[in-house]
């Protein structure tokens, strides 16, 4: 077998000696690449962002910045990442590194790496220009969207002059390497076996290969963009055996829209289904830009947030509200399960340990009232104290189908079934609405922790139907 290897800032570099949980950030400060730093080890902070070329829309490739503390290093066998020192050098900066140093954007310089390759990837961008401008802040002048660098955090430069230089950068070069590698397409996903300290990390060729893999190690750790997993490596000091990575097997990446529902691939990253499904299914739209943060956005997916079970997870209530199903194959068949019956405890699913979620499967028509309401200490990039996502379907002012999704209010992700009942078939009133406020206000079982405490969550249950019922009716407050 061919020796596992990554092209880092355009020099092969053979992966010997990583072993299956050393991540990407590790390995390349490991080879003096140390522009970008470990700050909290979770995702969240940005200072070790660096770029992959992926595919985009179509098969050549886009420049994308991940965090490199949570992907192993093993998962990026034939591929292509670069990293500040990559992109330019004191002697002749990158355009983003020249606009950074020249607008005072740098002070101690601890996270500016990171900022770098999250504002490069924005600078490359297929689709950034003059008319993407919202006039509302968001983007500037030049069609920058300042949420490309959402999960880049500085405290000591301050953002303004971040900004500024964000909102400085002009259009790439002709003769730009990095803006010509758009042209040719993304490297092609290598199978790959890791072998080390007696762990194992494999990269199967297609879905068959991995349901096979998995039937013989049912212990194994299924990992896709590794947002959850690799907090637990880094953290918590997890290791595990043997590990599956699904991230790239294309059985797992369509988006298919038929006439009576969409199938949306486990495996696709929330930044690639945002783009191929343009705003189509609004709840999901409105549900990405609180999802953590454009970099944990441009890895995560739907399989591996379902596949951890986890009750805090913001996308089984928007899931559950759009009436959801998963599609979960093995080796010999596969089967559909409804998402309100897919969590049985804390952590546990009816997922058998020989299957994978293979993708999820949103009903059609969609319900025309939707929201998603996250309730959490910050407004971006934090976990959920309390996550609501409702749909309804009213018709001549009374409510025909009502569909709840509930998160961090019990062990699992659950569907607020006695609210929906008491919605149905009644008129959308204040009266309707603060009758089922204070059922819904009862769903779960809400409990006191570090994020909240039980009486907060019931109010917020109760105040988030009221909150939509406000936002969507003329009715005038008496």
């Amino acid at each position: 077998m061919v020796a596992a290897h990554i092209t880092i800032n355009g020099v092969d570099t053979s992966l010997a000696g990583a072993t299956p949980h050393t991540n990407l950030l590790d390995f390349l400060r490991g080879r003096g690449l140390t522009g970008a730093k470990e700050g909290c080890a979770e995702g969240e902070c940005g200072a070790c962002s660096v770029l992959v070329a992926r595919p985009g829309l179509t098969e050549l490739s886009e420049w994308v910045a991940v965090n490199a503390c949570l992907i192993p290093a093993a998962a990026l066998d034939g591929q292509e990442v670069v990293t500040a020192e990559g992109l330019g050098s004191a002697t002749a900066p990158h355009p983003v590194q020249r606009e950074m140093a020249v607008r005072g954007g740098s002070q101690c310089g601890y996270c500016t790496p990171g900022f770098i390759c999250s504002m490069a990837a924005e600078y490359y961008r297929p689709d950034r220009s003059t008319e993407s401008c919202d006039g509302h802040g968001e983007h500037g002048p030049n069609g920058f969207d300042l949420h490309a660098l959402s999960g880049n955090l500085c405290r000591c430069t301050g953002y303004r002059p971040i900004r500024d230089a964000a909102y400085a950068v002009g259009t790439p070069a002709d003769d730009d390497p990095f803006a010509h590698r758009r042209t040719e397409p993304s490297p092609e996903p290598v199978p790959t076996v890791l072998r080390e300290e007696g762990n194992t990390f494999v990269r199967p060729a297609n879905l068959g290969e991995a349901l096979r893999l998995l039937r013989e190690h049912p212990e194994a750790t299924v990992v896709a963009g590794c947002t959850d997993w690799g907090v637990e490596v880094n953290i918590r000091a997890r290791r595990a055996e043997y590990v599956l990575a699904v991230d790239r097997l294309p059985e797992l990446r369509g988006l298919r829209v038929e006439s009576d529902h969409i199938d949306i691939g486990a495996a696709l990253t929330l930044t690639e289904i945002e783009r191929r499904l343009a705003g189509r299914v609004p709840l999901l739209a409105e549900l990405f830009p609180q999802f953590a943060s454009r970099l944990i956005r441009n890895s995560a997916t739907l399989g591996g947030n379902l596949g951890t079970g986890s009750p805090i997870g913001d996308a089984p209530p928007v899931l559950l509200a759009l009436d959801a199903t998963l599609v979960l194959v093995d080796a010999d068949a596969e089967r559909e399960v409804a998402l309100a019956d897919y969590f049985t405890g804390y952590r546990q699913t009816v997922r058998r340990p020989d299957e994978l979620i293979r993708s999820i499967r949103l009903p059609l028509p969609l319900s025309p009232l939707t929201a998603f309401h996250k309730i959490a200490k910050r407004r971006f990039d934090d976990i959920s104290s309390v996550a609501v996502a409702f749909a309804l379907d009213i018709d001549d002012g009374v409510i025909r189908k009502a569909r709840i999704g509930l998160g961090g209010v019990a062990a699992t992700p659950l569907r607020a079934e006695e609210t929906e009942a008491a919605l149905t078939d009644r008129p959308w009133s204040a009266e309707t609405v603060d009758a089922a406020a204070r059922v819904l206000g009862a769903e779960g079982t809400p409990q006191d922790d570090h994020r909240a405490s039980a009486g907060y969550r019931a109010a917020m249950l109760g105040q988030s139907l009221r909150k939509l019922f406000a936002e969507t009716t003329e009715a005038v407050p008496s």
